[in-house]
């Protein structure tokens, strides 16, 4: 891991969508640069982060070649990410869990460490990083003893991941310095058209 002070982490990533904006396809294995997207996601998030899980509803041999466990909603329907994150929960034997979407290839290196961080200083249930005045809620550490909570919440039918937040004591952590890690691919023209090396020269700034 990369913070020795960061430990216990499941990083859960979300590829469990429709992928609807993208014609219908499995975002998370569309190729950007010759590699499914969800690999770019996956190996900027293994070196902080003690065991990852995927979540997905479909094409499970595809994702589980990752070499990780694959788990899908247990909430039917394609709920959303809250329903990504149940699953993820279940799944994990750690003290925390932290979400990202499989569509974010550049995502912070130090994500973990700074949301962790946050989260501990503060005594909050989940932290979630934020650019501007814009949150990420798809990028959150949160701790796994919310997981009974979660599960009431879904079982009342809740599936807005911004209601759900809200029951909880959240920090958001400032993220400004790394506006770029948080961009997504949506479309296909969003994927033909993504500008890889601008993106890690404007990192490295």
């Amino acid at each position: 891991m990369q913070d020795r002070n960061v430990t216990s982490v499941t990083g859960i990533v979300l590829a469990g969508g429709q992928g609807r904006r993208m014609g219908g396809v499995d975002k998370g294995l569309q190729p950007l640069e010759g590699r499914p997207m969800a690999q770019w996601a996956i190996e900027r998030l293994a070196p902080q982060v003690e065991t990852i899980v995927v979540n997905a509803n479909q094409n499970l041999e595809a994702y589980a070649a990752f070499g990780y466990r694959v788990v899908s909603d247990a909430v039917g329907g394609f709920a959303g990410p809250l329903a990504g994150l149940h699953a993820g929960l279940q799944a994990s034997r750690t003290a925390f869990a932290v979400t990202v979407p499989c569509d974010s290839p550049f995502l912070p290196t130090d994500l973990v460490a700074r949301l962790h961080s946050a989260l501990e200083a503060n005594g909050a249930d989940l932290a979630v990083a934020k650019t501007g005045d814009q949150p990420h809620p798809v990028f959150s550490l949160v701790r796994v003893g919310v997981l009974p909570h979660l599960e009431a919440f879904l079982q009342s039918g809740g599936r807005k991941i911004d209601a759900w937040y809200a029951s909880l004591n959240v920090i958001e952590v400032s993220f400004d310095d790394q506006v770029g890690a948080f961009s997504n691919i949506n479309t296909r023209e969003e994927l033909a058209g993504f500008d890889v090396q601008n993106t890690r020269d404007t990192q490295r700034k």
